[in-house]
């Protein structure tokens, strides 16, 4: 077996929270004798206690299990611890559990609100709320034992003094997704609370193929330096880091032997944009286009440092607007090439057989539907090499020739086509179909158009917010009161009354009375003329709708960068 990775000192994978009147004391219940940590509710310092204060009439806590810190954020006046409340195991890698957050809690340290200024406690008001918003994150991973963030070749790699390391000290940082909440508990030395949390999916599946026992994972890592929604996170910034940035590994355990390989998939890799103005495709921009050649050079000196030879599949359309884009990516990457691309084997001793030297990096517009399709293709193809390398498959033995296993790799990544898709559009993938049948279906295509209509909804008026949330747990951004930041209930105009649902119940109105008066034009031909009054004040208020779309459009309030 693979040799594991676990680190010198353990997490504590449960623990009673004490929620007294004026701190949060952290007791761990799992067997081990470390020291209750105490956060005050006034400042949200911390400090490690000999034990558990003794309770009172007048300090009476709330007592519930929790299962891990996942950090703390500052905002302008208070802190806010956030928890793990509920945990559901969904498997192991490498030997060891990981779980799924299925349940945070955001706990405020915000006592000394009552001291701030009017102005202070208005804006703290709004920031908190977006932590509401972080609450419902989707797919967040962790493991007690093992780093999530690493795959099985770079773990393998780790030094023996590195394999020593508390968790949060191997971890690859691009994908720690609570990186700038933990900085609070690293600066208290509180390693054994320091639980790194991955963003991306976990699924896996076993299966018998003659007498042998296979076991497929597949998990998705999402980077956090340009971490966002489908429209307002594109392309890439002037480092070069990109929008739904995810490595993906697919790993196969079978007699002893663990076969890895990973794909990763990102936005392309220059400045441009998308503007949200409640059209269903908004027109794409490029930004700085002189800048392209710089910018993509350093995506790929970036790839090249961590991954290898990179071969780029670019999926994006040749004709339209997208067209402009690949034209774009093809002049900036012209020179990049790239065909060495294997992947990790390990024997049953867990020596390394091969190595994977490079990697496939797809795109398409959105790095979703089209990009999972392909990849899950690849993710086959590779497998079968695997599996007939290691001796399980004949020389002309395909996965399909065994349907139970082929139906279990089909919905694997299904699955994990839908939880990348979820975090970004808000929506599973599109084409899900097609990776779970093999083909389109009538159903599926329904299926698509449910989901289209729901992206640009989400798209137009909820990621605003999703992404001010965002940017504010990974610390994009900095909290200040200044006169340029001012609470949604201070700004006056038709701003405070437009909405997208009041848009929408206009126009359906307009619509219905239009119908009803049409109708009755066969009885009275004064029918006539109130039907097209009805119409023209539908199309009016439509063209008044689509005109002022940026009002309508929930977008993101935060703009201080954090330097």
């Amino acid at each position: 077996m693979m040799e594991r990775a676990e680190s010198g000192q353990k997490l504590y994978t449960r623990m009673r929270l004490w929620e007294f009147p004026d701190e949060y004391v952290i007791e761990p219940t799992d067997g081990s004798s470390g020291s209750p940590l105490s956060v005050s509710r006034v400042d949200g310092s911390m400090k490690l206690l000999d034990g558990v204060p003794e309770c009172s009439s007048l300090r009476v806590p709330k007592i519930r299990t929790i299962f891990g810190v996942v950090g703390m954020l500052k905002l302008v006046a208070g802190s806010y611890l956030i928890v793990i409340l509920e945990r559901e195991c969904v498997g192991s890698y490498l030997g060891h559990p990981i779980f799924k957050i299925t349940s945070l809690k955001i706990l405020p340290c915000d006592c000394s609100l009552k001291n701030s200024s009017v102005e202070q406690k208005k804006v703290e008001t709004e920031f908190s709320g977006l932590l509401r918003v972080a609450e419902r994150t989707h797919g967040l991973y962790f493991s007690y034992d093992t780093n999530l963030t690493l795959s099985a070749q770079r773990l393998h790699d780790l030094g023996d003094e590195s394999k020593l390391l508390p968790l949060w000290r191997q971890a690859e940082p691009r994908f720690l997704w609570n990186n700038y909440m933990l900085e609070v508990l690293i600066d208290n030395k509180l390693d054994p609370y320091l639980l790194p949390v991955v963003q991306g999916s976990f699924q896996n599946f076993q299966a018998a193929i003659g007498k042998d026992i296979i076991e497929v994972t597949l998990i998705a890592r999402r980077c956090t330096r340009r971490n966002g929604t489908r429209l307002w996170r594109r392309g890439a910034d002037p480092d070069g880091y990109v929008a739904n940035f995810v490595e993906s590994e697919q790993v196969v355990h079978l007699n002893g032997f663990t076969a890895s390989l990973v794909q990763i998939r990102g936005s392309m890799p220059f400045l441009w944009e998308q503007i949200v103005d409640l059209t269903y495709k908004p027109k794409f921009e490029i930004i700085k286009p002189e800048d392209a050649p710089q910018v993509a050079e350093r995506h790929f000196l970036d790839l090249r440092k961590k991954y290898g030879s990179v071969l780029a599949v670019d999926l994006v359309n040749e004709h339209g607007g997208e067209g402009r884009l690949s034209e774009k990516f093809a002049n900036a990457t012209q020179h990049i090439r790239s065909d060495d691309v294997r992947y990790l084997l390990l024997n049953e001793k867990g020596e390394k057989i091969k190595e994977q030297t490079g990697v496939v990096r797809t795109n398409c517009i959105d790095c979703l539907d089209r990009t999972n399709v392909t990849q899950s293709m690849i993710g086959r193809r590779m497998l079968e090499i695997q599996l007939r390398r290691i001796g399980v498959f004949a020389a002309e033995e395909k996965i399909n020739s065994h349907p139970n296993f082929d139906d279990s790799f089909k919905i694997l990544w299904a699955n994990h086509g839908d939880d990348i898709s979820i975090q970004y559009s808000g929506t599973p993938a599109l084409k899900g179909d097609f990776v779970r049948c093999g083909q389109r279906t009538a159903q599926g295509i329904l299926k698509d158009g449910w989901n289209a209509l729901a992206r640009y909804y989400f798209n137009n008026f909820s990621d605003g917010v999703k992404q001010d949330a965002i940017d504010l747990l990974h610390g994009h951004y900095i909290m200040s009161v200044s006169r340029d930041m001012t609470p949604p209930s201070q700004t006056g105009g038709l701003e405070n009354i437009a909405s997208f649902p009041l848009a929408l119940s206009l126009v359906l109105t307009g619509f219905f009375f239009t119908l009803m008066s049409l109708r009755q034009v066969r009885y009275d031909l004064r029918h006539l003329i109130f039907s097209t009054i009805w119409a023209g004040l539908t199309v009016a208020i439509a063209a008044f709708v689509r005109a002022n779309g940026r009002i309508f459009c929930n977008r993101p309030r935060l703009h201080k960068p954090r330097h």
